[in-house]
């Protein structure tokens, strides 16, 4: 098989396991963070063979943070009341907000540094946006965080005209999916999920 066609074989099966991680975040189940972890796997070669290096380094980080979401789910006990509804979150607060802010900054500016120093990169700044936007929002995700849905409505259309516009098409198919799943995931968790204290979360 030639290399475009492995390319394309994995680019598909990585926007198949990429759609089930979404559907599973939305139900909450913590099987999600295998599903991710594999999900993050395949398009670590997708992004390398694109020359999204940002991207290739931001699944990485997906692989790792799969692993400790995983870790965190499956300690953390939810109450009897929450168990019955499947899905419990804490808000973003202020505090927290302005730390997440300031660390999409911090890795927008350094990744974009990095990525037009030292990579033949042709969307750089793209790529920078989208990967830090993503590292931060999916912190948000691990510590059940309802606003990390909104995070990713902005992340998840930046993505899709970004790959669309380097040829992915299957991939940005993928996350313009998860741009409208992100919003049903949004309404899904508010309406049948219930609030609790960030510390029980």
């Amino acid at each position: 098989m030639e290399g475009s066609a492995v390319e394309q074989t994995l680019e598909y099966f990585g926007v198949a396991s990429g759609l089930l991680y979404l559907y599973l975040e939305i139900r909450q189940k913590k099987v999600m963070w295998v599903v991710g972890l594999l999900t993050s796997l395949i398009y670590v070669f997708v992004f390398f063979f694109s020359k999204f290096y940002a991207g290739m380094a931001l699944n990485i980080y997906y692989v790792l943070i799969s692993l400790y979401g995983f870790l965190r789910w499956s300690r953390k006990k939810a109450s009897p009341e929450s168990e019955s509804a499947g899905i419990v979150y804490t808000h973003l607060d202020l505090k927290t907000g302005v730390g997440a802010g300031a660390a999409l900054l911090l890795l927008f500016g350094g990744i974009y540094f990095l990525l037009n120093r030292y990579t033949d990169s042709p969307v750089a700044l793209g790529d920078a946006f989208v990967t830090a936007g993503g590292i931060v929002a999916t912190w948000m995700l691990a510590r059940r965080i309802l606003e990390h849905w909104v995070w990713w409505w902005v992340i998840d259309l930046a993505s899709a005209y970004l790959y669309y516009s380097r040829g992915l098409y299957p991939t940005s198919f993928l996350y313009f999916g998860y741009f409208i799943l992100a919003i049903i995931g949004f309404y899904n968790w508010k309406k049948k999920g219930e609030k609790a204290d960030g510390a029980n979360v």
